[in-house]
């Protein structure tokens, strides 16, 4: 009787869902981590160790300190890397926020049978494999002059827009006309409501998309390595190509502790901002 009485205390039983809860997270989040952990060891590990022995912690013969991390600094020109990684991601998400929020709004205010077939086009473009239209792409690009670090936001706005458009449309019907008839009111243009008006009340769903195509374009490899080459190195192209040696022998250690450079500005970045997805993508399901 007294068992039965606890159990139906609120803070109890609120106290016994968080702990079943924490039985299945924490095992998950393990299990996650641990490729990480991986990568994360091995790169204070002799490379012949690390094929040996890739699950062995380092010890007094297989340690090798911070040389890894040395060599593959020397090697792969990482801060060249860096600088056109950081710079094709930070414009590329600017300017697929600033588009794909006006593209749609516009399609949502603007209404009728056109805009819901271009927003169906958009759609479509999110379920087109790269790989279909990789070697068209490379072509078109090189025939406009868009193959370098400069024209490389401009393909990620054209594969980028689909998704982006797609998450920002739920958000943009969720925004009452009245508070743009108020602004017309007031004398505001059609410029001055969007970024006066419209895009604060997006900023949500702005910092979802922009998290998530920064995630995206940081670590995409194939792109960069189409239309750039050898030449104009973004992080995944540079730790590629230049631990890979001929007869497909590879730095391992070198390898790894690039690895573990290249993840700690997005980590750093996602973990200011993951909340953030959280709430845009659960308030776009509500408005939209």
């Amino acid at each position: 009787m007294e068992r039965k009485m606890l159990s139906q205390i609120p803070f109890l039983r609120k106290n016994k869902e968080q702990l079943i809860t924490l039985a299945i997270l924490i095992p998950l989040a393990l299990l996650f981590l641990f490729p990480v952990l991986l990568v994360l060891y091995n790169s204070f590990k002799g490379s012949v160790y690390i094929s040996n022995e890739p699950f062995a912690l380092p010890d007094k013969e297989s340690f090798v300190g911070v040389a890894n991390y040395l060599v593959g600094l020397k090697q792969s020109g990482f801060f060249g890397a860096l600088f056109r990684s950081f710079f094709i991601t930070v414009s590329s998400v600017l300017l697929l926020a600033l588009a794909s929020s006006m593209c749609a709004w516009f399609l949502h205010r603007m209404g009728g049978r056109v805009s819901r077939i271009l927003l169906g086009v958009l759609i479509i473009g999110m379920v087109v494999p790269f790989q279909m239209v990789m070697y068209t792409t490379t072509f078109i690009t090189g025939k406009l002059g868009l193959a370098s670090v400069y024209g490389m936001p401009l393909l990620y706005l054209a594969f980028g827009a689909s998704l982006s458009v797609f998450i920002l449309s739920g958000f943009v019907k969720g925004i009452p006309v009245a508070v743009e008839e108020a602004a017309t009111i007031d004398g505001c243009g059609v410029v001055r409501m969007f970024f006066g008006v419209v895009m604060p009340l997006l900023t949500p769903a702005l910092i979802t998309v922009s998290v998530l195509n920064a995630m995206w374009i940081w670590n995409d490899y194939l792109l960069p390595y189409l239309v750039l080459g050898s030449d104009n190195r973004t992080i995944p192209v540079a730790i590629q190509l230049s631990m890979t040696g001929a007869y497909g022998s590879t730095n391992l250690g070198g390898l790894m502790a690039m690895l573990i450079f290249s993840m700690i500005p997005i980590v750093i970045f996602y973990l200011f901002s993951q909340k953030y997805i959280i709430d845009g993508v659960s308030q776009g399901a509500v408005k939209g």
